[in-house]
């Protein structure tokens, strides 16, 4: 079955605006939904956050393939975060990248869940990690923004040459952050 939805990538300005809150929580966000996890599955997504896919609203999907199913999360926040650790990420949006970034490594969430009904937990290892970065998405921060100047403008090379069909674009990259013995993971479940 084809995706429900295109993942936007860097570049498109729905991705570097704040998503507004959710207010009616029925049937129709429900369907949607169900929309993102197909766009997130086929995409072999962990996470999907509604900005990805053009819709300005602060929920997101999400999968760890745990056995827990897909969940959702709606208006999330970070209510409190602690420590301090760097984890190789990748994400939907920048196709083929992969950086390290420096993040909380335990954070406190809360958000309601398709029921209306609040949910809180603590989020550390994968988990956290895909909170922060899917919570960047609907505050329109993308992982570009963690690098440094000269990486972002060699990330950003790179993607230009991938839009133009250059598989060589991403090795291109990792050899210019000095990355090319790195393993290709991030944000992404496992084929």
């Amino acid at each position: 079955m084809a995706s429900p939805y295109a993942i936007r990538i860097l570049g498109d300005p729905v991705l570097r605006q704040r998503a507004s809150d959710v207010t009616d929580i029925d049937g129709r966000l429900a369907a949607l939904c169900q929309d993102m996890y197909l766009t997130m599955y086929e995409a072999q997504g962990a996470g999907l956050a509604a900005p990805q896919v053009g819709i300005q609203k602060r929920f997101m999907v999400y999968d760890l393939g745990a056995g827990d199913g897909p969940q959702v999360l709606i208006n999330p926040v970070i209510t409190e975060s602690a420590g301090e650790c760097e984890f190789y990420e990748g994400c939907l949006s920048l196709p083929g990248l992969r950086f390290d970034i420096l993040r909380p490594s335990s954070v406190n969430v809360t958000g309601l869940n398709l029921e209306e009904q609040e949910v809180e937990f603590e989020a550390d290892d994968f988990l956290g990690r895909l909170m922060q970065h899917e919570l960047d998405h609907l505050n329109g921060v993308l992982l570009i923004d963690h690098l440094d100047e000269d990486q972002q403008r060699a990330a950003k090379k790179s993607l230009r040459k991938l839009s133009m069909g250059s598989s060589a674009a991403v090795d291109g990259i990792d050899a210019e952050l000095g990355l090319s013995s790195r393993p290709k993971f991030g944000l992404f479940r496992s084929r």
